[in-house]
């Protein structure tokens, strides 16, 4: 299996006076562009995928949306696994819920910082919390391979590419 880690696009700093709850905030209007054309860049690497599992956050939901958007890439499906609640997204818990999609080749997971990261080391190292320091970027997407299905200490990164890296990827300039 590959693995691909997506952080949500870039959205709007916490306002509790315009959205109270935390899973409301959205995505920014250039977050969303950018995450389209960085999308393309992603389906260049990365031309289909046969599961996208999202937070179901409106921001990380959103940015799952784009992603379906791609040829060859389904609807997402909502995991509240990868939710930024540490209560609900341990690394252990999210990688039983990858476990179920072992058989998948190619497996997108939007999430959240710091879950993300701390999936990814766990993935890696076996190690929660210091176990390595990774930062994914909101709308970077992550790699790790699996010669079986998730499990910790399994996983073998490939690549990290930040949102310029994928602007580029799509023949897209930054600025």
């Amino acid at each position: 299996m590959e693995l691909y880690l997506v952080r949500h696009a870039p959205a709007f700093q916490r306002d509790p006076d315009r959205w109270p709850k935390d899973s409301e905030r959205p995505l920014t209007p250039e977050g969303e562009e950018e995450f389209r054309l960085a999308a393309r860049g992603l389906a260049r690497m990365v031309p289909r995928a046969d599961v996208i599992l999202s937070s179901p956050a409106l921001r990380t939901w959103r940015t799952a949306e784009i992603l379906s958007e791609l040829d060859s890439w389904p609807a997402p499906e909502p995991s509240p696994v990868f939710a930024a609640s540490r209560r609900r997204a341990s690394p252990e818990k999210a990688t039983l819920v990858l476990g179920d999609y072992a058989d998948a080749k190619y497996v997108a997971v939007v999430g959240h910082k710091p879950r993300l990261q701390e999936l990814a080391a766990y993935l890696l190292t076996g190690e929660e919390g210091d176990g390595v320091a990774i930062k994914i970027r909101m709308g970077s997407v992550m790699c790790i391979r699996f010669d079986g299905a998730p499990a910790p200490r399994t996983g073998k990164l490939r690549w990290l590419l930040t949102p310029k890296a994928l602007l580029l990827l799509a023949g897209q300039h930054f600025s």
